[in-house]
């Protein structure tokens, strides 16, 4: 018996408004698709504030990982440290 495991890899990634400078953290499976996905106008959330730069990408092995840190980046102190990180504040 052979047993065949698929390793998955989970992004977490920091977009940057080219309307207001604002940033917008999120997850995904498939970056590419994602960002296409935010500057095509399919995500509510960020429509209003396309288009939008892809910053940043951290790559995890489980989507629970990449949850959690995205959670970690939400967070206010977090957030502010990323502006500060690419001179948008």
């Amino acid at each position: 018996m052979v047993l065949l495991v698929i390793y998955m890899n989970y992004f977490v990634y920091i977009l940057k408004s080219s309307i207001n400078n604002d940033i917008y953290i999120g997850s995904t499976e498939n970056i590419e698709k994602r960002l296409k996905s935010h500057n095509l106008g399919k995500v509510k959330s960020t429509k209003g504030y396309r288009p939008w730069i892809l910053l940043e990408v951290q790559k995890f092995e489980t989507r629970i990982k990449a949850m959690m840190q995205e959670k970690f980046l939400k967070n206010h102190q977090q957030k502010e440290a990323i502006k500060r990180k690419y001179n948008l504040i």
